[in-house]
């Protein structure tokens, strides 16, 4: 910014700031209005002092850009001027060269004087390659990358420049070197021309480096830092002062070469402009400091004014939003009972404006009238000063239009900022729907209770009728069979004896009936049974009379297999026997089909895996049946689902659940070719727990 356009812009700020200055007076009376003013008469000269200075700044600031501009210019025009020449020294090699050691000579010649060309090449009109000059200040740039790989800019470069009959540059490409850094280079391609006609051209290879550094670095990188950049913005070679920490001011200029465009890049490291670039501006700077020095408490004051009354405002206004959006009520008294307060929650819970609350004494309007002597006594006792309890009271209140609510109601003493206290302040909280779930609650935990007993009650009855129908079916047939033999009125000694030994059966069936009745009693009530260490070999020598009886019926072999020395399991034996009866007697109807020619049942216990802690037992069941059907096997274990017509689908059910208390788990998998086998597992007792 020029001086001239300075002084025009100060009467405008002057301006301005006395506008500002009468709108400040006008709108704050007495001696407010007079503090605020000598405040704006501050900030007008501060105001003014800094735009003084900053303007002064900016005229610094731009004349050092326009100089930087100037030295951009002058550097583009330098390198057409260098790059011009070089055109003419080409067109010299080209009309001089009788022979190819003569033009290699004046080739090297030129590379020898002119440190950012590179190579020099002697092309015929199709690009091949008839003579070559390499700098001998460098090693060879195509060195590591053949010169056939980077023809392509090349080719462009002097197509341009035989339409153009001039010189002509490509595009900047990037080159590897041996010493494992790289560099950017361009081509300049000059057709080489004799009567007219186009007889080859000659091309020059620069480095962009060594184009900055050889004709730009000691005229304008003593104080600049120079680089060549692609219009994008990307740097491809940098050269000249790199010093850090100042301020920086940038020019760019286009190089337009014909075929390409680059950017001349000039970073021009400055020192900051001088805070006071003359004496005008330091004069006008001491005189506003002292005028400060003089006004600053004033303007303290006013600050400090003015900062606690915004801070006040935000306070109510945090305050009141705050105690809008509450749904508990809030309700402030004085000493005397009166009510000071109340919020829009407390309004909409009694159905009453605040404006029929405020200043209201008891008896309150929301007090119903049958309990207003209550109401009474409780408010004496609170303005004689006993505090309530911290955890609240619950009261009812009437709304407007006579319907009664239960509330709880928390108050505290309300203390002033003097320590001293004015009043209480409750919160009044609306319980009457928590009442109202609560006994729905209550309520629907009756019914749940009552419905738990009746599942119970049908569960132990289920349970029974399934697990005494096999020890029930085996006293029927032994009771028939003796029956049978005492129909015979000559029947042998033997004949009593067997007779004998169905009695007993009998009798152990019917123990049996009265072990499953209170297993399953314990089984329904969810007790531990009593449980003791019992030979797997026992469990299925408890169940083989009951298994053969029904396998004979159905034609059904029976095998029965130990691995040697198995551990005792821990179980409640009544209820493990009846899951191996379970099993075996689903196998044996699995096999019992028209088509099972062969019918056998494998019950079996094996090790499953143990560790030193814990042992385990694997009882399995198979059969050679029709299998489980993949839509079945789903829900096997869903209880009162069945396949069967008179089934009532808890066998299995029972079974998993009982497995599952011994800490066991029970599962099934194909038999292949066919069949089913259930396996399930039961905790062994090991030997160094008995010993212990």
């Amino acid at each position: 910014m020029t001086p001239q356009a300075l002084q025009r812009l100060i009467p405008t700020l002057k301006t301005r700031t006395l506008a500002w200055w009468q709108a400040i007076e006008d709108a704050l009376p007495g001696g407010r209005g007079r503090r605020s003013l000598w405040s704006a008469l501050i900030a007008l000269v501060m105001a003014l002092l800094v735009t003084l200075v900053w303007l002064a700044g900016r005229y610094e600031a731009s004349q050092l850009q326009a100089e930087l501009e100037r030295d951009t210019a002058n550097a583009v025009s330098d390198l057409r001027t260098q790059l011009s020449r070089h055109v003419q020294a080409l067109q010299g090699l080209q009309s001089s060269h009788p022979s190819e050691a003569f033009w290699t000579l004046a080739a090297q010649a030129l590379l020898r004087e002119n440190r950012d060309m590179l190579r020099i090449e002697w092309r015929d009109t199709a690009l091949n390659l008839n003579q070559s000059a390499d700098s001998p200040l460098r090693s060879p740039v195509f060195e590591r990358v053949r010169r056939a790989e980077t023809l392509s800019d090349t080719q462009q470069a002097c197509s341009q420049a035989k339409r153009s009959s001039g010189p002509s540059y490509s595009r900047s490409y990037y080159l590897p070197q041996t010493d494992g850094l790289g560099m950017e280079v361009m081509d300049m391609c000059l057709p080489n021309t004799q009567d007219g006609v186009l007889v080859g051209f000659t091309v020059l290879t620069y480095g962009l480096q060594e184009i900055i550094n050889a004709r730009l670095g000691a005229g304008y990188g003593r104080r600049n830092e120079l680089s060549f950049t692609e219009p994008d913005g990307t740097r491809l070679a940098i050269a000249g002062n790199q010093i850090r920490g100042l301020r920086v001011f940038t020019a760019q200029q286009l190089v337009d070469l014909p075929g390409n465009t680059l950017v001349l890049r000039l970073d021009g490291h400055r020192g900051e402009p001088d805070l006071f670039p003359n004496v005008l501006t330091a004069l006008v700077t001491a005189m506003s400091i002292a005028l400060v020095t003089v006004m600053v408490l004033l303007a303290k004051d006013s600050r400090r004014r003015l900062k606690a009354e915004n801070d006040l405002a935000e306070a109510l206004a945090f305050r009141k939003a705050m105690e809008d959006s509450l749904v508990t009520g809030l309700r402030a008294r004085d000493l005397e009972g009166r009510i000071t307060y109340v919020n829009p929650a407390f309004c909409q819970m009694v159905g009453l404006a605040a404006e029929q609350l405020t200043g209201q004494l008891a008896p309150m309007p929301y007090w119903p009238p049958e309990m207003v002597d209550e109401y009474q006594q409780r408010h004496a006792v609170r303005l004689a000063g006993n505090a309530p309890p911290r955890e609240g009271f619950e009261s009812v209140f009437m709304r407007a239009d006579g319907t009664r609510f239960e509330v709880l109601i928390i108050e505290a003493p309300l203390i002033s900022g003097q320590g001293q206290q004015t009043g209480w302040m409750g919160a009044v909280i609306d319980i009457s729907e928590q009442r109202r779930i609560e006994e729905l609650s209550r309520a629907s935990q009756e019914r749940l209770q009552a419905t738990a007993r009746l599942a119970t009650v049908g569960e132990m009855a289920s349970l029974l009728s399934h697990e005494l129908n096999q020890p029930l079916a085996a006293i029927a047939s032994y009771a028939n069979g003796s029956l049978n033999l005492l129909k015979d009125p000559n029947a042998a000694p033997q004949t009593l004896d067997d007779v004998h030994m169905a009695l007993r059966r009998i009798a152990e069936q019917a123990g049996r009936a009265g072990k499953v009745i209170n297993s399953v009693h314990d089984f329904v009530r969810r007790r531990d049974q009593a449980r003791e260490a019992v030979a797997p070999q026992a469990l299925l020598d408890a169940i083989a009379p009951l298994v053969n009886l029904q396998a004979r019926k159905l034609q059904v072999k029976v095998h029965t297999r130990f691995e040697p020395k198995l551990p005792q399991v821990l179980c409640d034996r009544t209820m493990v026997e009846q899951v191996l009866l379970n099993l075996a007697r689903n196998g044996m109807q699995a096999m019992d089909q028209p088509g099972s020619m062969e019918r056998v049942l494998v019950l079996q216990a094996r090790r499953a895996a143990s560790s030193a802690e814990h042992g385990w037992v694997e009882f399995s069941v198979s059969d050679v049946g029709v299998g489980i059907a993949e839509d079945v096997a789903g829900q096997l274990f869903t209880p009162f689902f069945t396949t069967k017509a008179e089934g009532m689908g808890l066998g299995l059910s029972l079974c998993r659940t009982v497995v599952e208390q011994h800490g066991g788990h029970l599962s099934f998998e194909p038999l292949v070719p066919r069949g089913t086998v259930f396996r399930f597992t039961l905790p062994a007792v090991l030997l160094d727990k008995i010993a212990a």
